[in-house]
């Protein structure tokens, strides 16, 4: 089992989605949503303020990932 820190510097080599780091670590998207964006803070600011920086980051580019989920999921052929 992986430590919170150990989850964020994951998430930072990789810089993957929250969804997919939860599915190659195993455990749920929502209780690695509440480690990296709640408890880091108190274990580690630094590189709490890393990892919130990344989300911000992929937040701003989220409408274009679902556009083209959208796109494939309703593409003929």
């Amino acid at each position: 089992m992986m430590g919170i820190k150990d989850e964020a510097l994951y998430i930072l080599k990789t810089n993957k989605t929250i969804r997919d780091a939860a599915l190659d670590l195993g455990i749920s998207k929502s209780v690695l949503h509440r480690h990296l964006s709640y408890k880091l803070k108190f274990v580690d600011y630094d590189l709490y303020l890393m990892v919130k920086s990344m989300f911000l980051e992929h937040n701003k580019y989220r409408h274009i990932r679902g556009g083209e989920a959208t796109k494939k999921k309703y593409s003929l052929g």
